[in-house]
């Protein structure tokens, strides 16, 4: 019998629509082996030569006019995508996009990201047959993510939900599952054993993640992190920012045995383990990733627009705070006098009923008709889960 195969497209405008698309991949993998999946960016798939000044336009932007971000984000946010954008986006993508479709012959698309969603729910328009999921991986629903076409709706809370339903998307189509998070982040492990693997002191701990592009914060923050770092260990994660990177490592006030300086990394969900605070951007997928971990989390710079829902969702559910100089100290002090406090906090956060970051492969592969394999040996799957690969259809 043919093994049941799904299609995800993404788009590359930030870190986390296609690092969704692959956690979800994976997870799938994961739970039923027997099922395909494909993750693929759209723009730079189809269009490799343009996508990447599209991309590079986009992160000047949100760096350098993050309130014109936000001043978008807010003038259009009760509407779709316009007819005309809709209709450039066809005339780019339609071609490929049916090709792509008719040669790897998925069961299901599922769509990570506006574009691609607005791009499939024209080809369904035009008779394809395949059901259209959307995931809307942040903690808030803007309007460009509704698309008459599409089959499903999977949301990350109820509130999502009720802001798609009031916007006359029946209530039946709207499936609240989460915000999908790789498999290396369902279970924690060993915080004294992982800081020994990844040769780190065995002290109070904070992570510090400048988000993909490696955006960071000012210097009375920097002042405030440092102050304490004879005692506190500071792991920074600047992305793909080697400009940032270079000039952290040559600050001489970085170069303390307790500061440990990263670019990229896939080991994200160790570091989380190993660490007692994790400080930054509430991106939808980070923020879902440190609640997985259960990790109490400080937000800063929130992008005007999606990011400042993240961070008012996780502020008032009591799992974050706003950083500045003031929070800073508050939380150095009480991981240095009451962290055994804290370390229960943290396991009451991953107690069973609030902790089901798997709740996304499952109920798709519920609805594809492919449970999850209850036989298999999910726990020694998981330490097997290698990092953002998906299981690839062969073309």
């Amino acid at each position: 019998m043919r093994k049941k195969r799904v299609l995800l497209f993404s788009e590359g405008f930030g870190t986390g629509h296609t690092g969704a698309a692959y956690a979800l991949a994976e997870g799938i993998k994961l739970l039923n082996p027997d099922v395909q999946c494909r993750v693929i960016e759209l723009g730079k798939f189809l269009n490799p030569m343009v996508a990447p000044w599209i991309l590079s336009a986009y992160r000047k932007t949100v760096s350098s006019q993050p309130k014109l971000v936000g001043m978008m984000y807010k003038t259009q946010y009760h509407k779709s995508l316009n007819p005309l954008t809709k209709m450039a986006l066809h005339r780019i993508f339609y071609t490929h996009a049916s090709q792509v479709i008719e040669q790897l012959k998925p069961d299901l698309i599922i769509c990570t990201h506006p574009i691609p969603a607005a791009v499939i729910s024209r080809l369904k328009r035009r008779g394809l047959e395949v059901p259209l999921y959307t995931l809307i991986t942040d903690y808030d629903a803007h309007g460009s993510w509704v698309n008459s076409e599409v089959n499903r709706y999977l949301v990350s809370t109820p509130r999502v939900k009720s802001i798609l339903t009031g916007r006359g998307i029946a209530p039946e189509l709207v499936t609240v599952t989460g915000i999908p998070v790789h498999p290396k982040f369902w279970e924690r492990s060993n915080k004294t054993l992982l800081r020994k693997e990844l040769g780190l002191a065995d002290i109070p701990t904070v992570l510090i993640m400048g988000g993909g592009w490696g955006l960071m914060f000012g210097k009375e923050i920097m002042n405030s992190l440092t102050a304490r770092m004879d005692n506190i260990q500071l792991i920074f994660c600047m992305g793909s920012n080697e400009k940032l990177i270079a000039k952290m490592k040559s600050n001489p006030r970085l170069n303390h045995p307790n500061v440990r300086i990263l670019g990229y990394t896939s080991e994200i969900n160790k570091l989380m383990d190993a660490s007692d605070l994790l400080i930054t951007k509430p991106g939808g997928m980070t923020c879902t990733e440190g609640q997985a971990k259960g990790i109490p989390m400080l937000f800063y710079k929130a992008i005007p627009g999606q990011e400042e829902k993240n961070c008012q969702y996780f502020v008032e559910l009591g799992l974050a705070e706003v950083l500045d100089c003031e929070v800073v100290n508050k939380w150095f002090s009480m991981m240095l006098r009451e962290y055994s406090v804290l370390e229960e906090q943290r396991k009451r956060r991953l107690a069973p009923d609030k902790h089901q970051p798997q709740s996304c492969a499952t109920t798709v592969l519920q609805m594809l008709g492919n449970p999850a394999d209850k036989t298999a040996d999910i726990r020694g799957a998981r330490s097997q889960a290698r990092g953002d690969e998906a299981v690839c259809i062969t073309p």
